[in-house]
């Protein structure tokens, strides 16, 4: 009998192609083409004759001259040179100059003809687009394109590099209010109205906490008493003396202090507060006293140890129940041999010592042999 094969892929019948033109409308067709070529040959020797020829140059490939385009070697509206321009072109190249030294006009080196159809773009005039991706243009505070933070810290394209770093340089006094920017000091004023430091009456105090604390408190004593005047974190504020976010971003409660984050320069800048002013607000106005905060602080910690516990024995319980229902399910098909009702029951006290029977193929194909008491199963390899 022979075998049956497929019978190959039938074909798509093609669609009949369109009958061809009658031979009155090929006549038609060629008689339009000659009358339109006329009237076109015709109104261009009526400008030849009258000196009207457009005055648009292109090149032979049909660029026309715009502000990004320039075009070395236009040619005429038509397709031919003419007879005067051939015999001028022959005419000059037979008798060629090619002294590098040579101005003229007529006897000037031209171009190879391969290189007449060069069209020149004005690079100058074109804009950079960068490829469609976002530039510091688009977003000119964004600090991963190139950006900075402030307009004063890209340097600007008309300015020197001296000149910026004297204007970042007298920015930076400005701020910190030092050098010819401090304050001045005058014995002529009001002493009852100059202001002097709160611990050791001093006039050289720092204007800069000034402004910001509303202290009067001068470098010296700030160095000299940092249980008063050491600068805190936001995170030292909430983690010690249990303040919130609301309350440390309110400045009239708590005035701070913003400085570059040393971490990463991107990140927001890091608030700093003073630390007898937090001090003050924590323990006298929020908790009332010291003893009142370390209560506080004592309690969050069990409850937080109370948490973590509870947490800990949920899984822990989780896991047991686990475990235990993988165990009987394990033990299932043996404990029904030996009828034991649980798991452990057939097993009585003291050390129990297998007594592992003949080696069988179990129906999965596995070599196993099982205990004769408890009816556990092991799988044994044969080597």
């Amino acid at each position: 009998m022979a075998r049956p094969t497929t019978p190959p892929p039938s074909k798509a019948p093609t669609q009949p192609a369109g009958s061809p033109p009658t031979p009155e409308v090929t006549r038609r067709i060629e008689e339009n083409r000659l009358r339109a070529k006329a009237i076109r040959d015709q109104r261009e020797a009526h400008q030849r004759a009258t000196n009207t020829e457009p005055t648009i140059t292109k090149s032979a490939s049909g660029f026309v001259p715009t502000e990004s385009v320039h075009i070395t070697k236009p040619v005429s509206s038509g397709t031919k040179r003419s007879h005067d321009e051939l015999s001028r072109e022959t005419s000059t190249a037979a008798g060629t100059n090619r002294d590098g030294r040579n101005k003229g006009d007529e006897e000037a080196l031209r171009p190879a003809r391969k290189f007449t159809k060069f069209v020149d773009y004005n690079m100058s005039s074109m804009t950079d687009t960068k490829g469609g991706f976002l530039s510091t243009e688009d977003d000119p505070h964004n600090y991963a394109l190139g950006g900075g933070k402030k307009d004063d810290e890209q340097r600007p394209k008309n300015m020197t590099i001296q000149e910026w770093e004297k204007q970042q340089l007298i920015k930076n006094l400005q701020r910190h209010k030092t050098g010819p920017y401090e304050p001045g000091l005058s014995v002529l004023d009001d002493p009852n109205q100059r202001k002097r430091c709160r611990d050791c009456n001093s006039f050289e105090i720092d204007f800069v906490w000034q402004e910001v604390f509303h202290l009067s408190v001068c470098h010296r004593c700030k160095e000299k008493y940092p249980e008063k005047y050491s600068l805190l974190t936001k995170t030292e504020c909430k983690e010690d003396y249990l303040l919130t976010d609301p309350e440390l971003r309110d400045p009239e409660l708590l005035p701070h202090l913003s400085k570059p984050n040393p971490h990463k320069s991107h990140w927001h800048d890091m608030m700093l507060f003073l630390r007898c002013q937090v001090e003050e607000y924590a323990l006298n106005t929020k908790w009332g006293s010291a003893e009142a905060l370390d209560a506080e602080f004592a309690r969050r910690e069990t409850q937080k140890r109370t948490r973590k516990e509870s947490k800990f024995k949920e899984k822990l319980i989780e896991l047991k129940r686990k475990t235990r229902t993988d165990a009987f399910r394990r033990q299932a098909g043996s404990l029904e041999k030996t009828g034991a009702k649980g798991f452990g029951d057939r097993i009585g006290g003291g050390r129990h010592v297998h007594d592992w029977g003949r080696t069988v193929l179990n129906a999965e194909g596995m070599t196993v042999k099982t205990c004769a008491d408890c009816g556990m199963e092991v799988e044994e390899l044969e080597l």
